[in-house]
């Protein structure tokens, strides 16, 4: 049977998480052997997304514990993430304070996932979206892999726990492609490379109600286990939710990575199912409708139905990106509700009325969004430019780096600053994109250009071109990873 520990931890008290991240490997029996890879959930990190990533505190206690629970068949002790896209794990490692904690517990290989070779990996599932996927050379190679999440809810997939950190495993050119109504589909296919000898999440404090700017929510927990499906089953009971209510949950279960049925897994600890229950009530996960996220807002929001046969609304693409994109602005200017103009923003198949006033300007998100109506006294025709995503090749996939990005995206909205209604093209297109048209169109504060990060950020990501180019040079085996 699988097996699922729930520990009390109130506190990121790294010597207090060691003792108990030993006593889960020993509970559950795990070996470790051979290249030892450790991947948390670094999507962003530092002041401003102070709930968004696995502590450094925390992974200082799993780190020593697995350094104690080691023998000698353990070769390598590395850490490998791929952080939310455009931006260089390099920096939100730097920003997350976990290059000093990696210095102080002798972690010494560091795979930054955006400077490492991707491997092509077939997929042989007969439920796969496609024939194979890209992951990072480490992940492959790797003989021993241990999960640290955060422990967070999800405006795409309703939580982020095991599986979904999988997302990090891809660089930014493959990391997009089905990241849209097919989602949950993709986070299943990756489950498929290979499964984590060991989960610990962080849980001591969780993030309710979005993943990137999460709202803290003080569970006081560290959860492990050896089976992912268990594991996400166990954390969804714990907050009240119906693992087979979340899409790639009951896909990876009905695909045969393990069980959901809480009779077939064993739960122990010195924190009871039930108590964590009591500690959860009130959680908050993050699946809520566009439509509904923005009342009261000066945007208006319009979910259409994605470019497929069995979805209804895109829960996996740019309505959830618009969410985050946002909350990412709110945290970076306080008044961005007062500034951001009245506007209305269309996602898929729109049949409904848009109800736009002179000078409001209406946006089309994505390549599927279509309107069809009146505009203004004007009648509007707008289809869809969406190419089928079965017919892209993931090998011929491009990078597009924030400096790009900032580029295209100022281009097209200078050329369309004076049309009633506009498109940003994209499938999906990116919380990064859309932060960057919502600072055009409200005359906002970049983050991306924020004082106190840019010099940061600008070095961190000439120190990534450099050893990326310099990594294209060098012959194949003589190329090494980054530390």
């Amino acid at each position: 049977m699988a097996t699922v520990v729930i520990r009390h931890c109130d506190r990121y008290i790294p010597g207090q998480i060691e003792q108990i991240v030993l006593d889960g490997l020993k509970r559950c029996g795990i070996v470790l052997r051979g290249k030892t890879l450790v991947k948390p959930n670094c999507v962003a990190s530092g002041a401003h997304f102070p709930h968004a990533y696995t502590r450094p505190e925390f992974l200082e206690g799993v780190f020593r514990a697995l350094q104690r629970h080691a023998t000698d068949e353990m070769t390598e002790l590395a850490i490998g993430e791929r952080c939310g896209i455009t931006v260089p794990t390099r920096f939100t490692f730097k920003r997350a304070k976990y290059y000093p904690m990696l210095s102080r517990v002798g972690v010494n290989k560091v795979y930054h996932f955006d400077e490492v070779d991707s491997i092509e990996i077939p997929l042989r599932k007969k439920e796969r979206l496609r024939d194979s996927i890209y992951v990072p050379r480490p992940v492959v190679e790797a003989d021993t892999f241990i999960n640290c999440p955060k422990f967070k809810a999800h405006p795409w997939t309703t939580v982020t726990f095991s599986m979904k950190n999988y997302i990090g495993l891809q660089d930014d050119r493959h990391r997009l492609i089905d990241h849209d109504h097919r989602l949950n589909k993709k986070v299943a296919d990756l489950q498929e490379i290979r499964q984590p000898e060991f989960i610990a999440i962080d849980a001591i404090t969780a993030g309710e109600g979005r993943m990137l700017t999460p709202i803290p929510f003080p569970l006081g927990l560290v959860i492990m286990g050896d089976n992912q499906v268990a594991f996400d089953s166990v954390c969804c009971h714990i907050i009240g939710v119906d693992p087979l209510s979340v899409p790639h949950i009951r896909m990876a279960h009905e695909r045969g990575y393990g069980p959901v049925s809480l009779d077939k897994i064993t739960v122990v600890g010195d924190t009871s199912l039930a108590q964590a229950q009591e500690r959860a009530k009130g959680f908050k996960v993050g699946l809520v409708p566009v439509d509904e996220y923005f009342k009261g807002t000066n945007i208006k929001a319009y979910g259409g139905k994605p470019p497929s046969d069995t979805e209804e609304y895109c829960w996996g693409g740019c309505p959830g990106a618009l969410q985050e994109a946002v909350e990412i602005l709110r945290v970076f200017d306080g008044s961005f509700d007062e500034q951001i103009p009245r506007m209305h923003v269309v996602f898929g198949a729109h049949t409904g009325k848009v109800d736009a006033k002179p000078g409001e300007k209406v946006v089309l998100m994505g390549d599927c969004a279509t309107y069809d109506g009146m505009l203004h006294g004007v009648e509007v025709s707008e289809p869809s430019v969406y190419v089928d995503h079965a017919t892209l090749d993931p090998a011929d996939a491009q990078d597009e780096d924030i400096f790009a990005k900032m580029l295209r995206v100022s281009k097209q909205m200078r050329k369309a600053r004076k049309a009633d209604i506009l498109r940003i093209h994209g499938c999906p297109v990116s919380v990064a994109e859309q932060v960057l048209a919502l600072v055009y169109l409200g005359k906002l504060k970049n983050p991306y250009l924020s004082p106190s990060e840019a010099v940061p950020f600008v070095s961190c990501y000439l120190s990534r071109e450099i050893r990326n180019q310099m990594r294209a040079l060098l012959p194949k085996q003589l190329a090494a990873p980054t530390e």
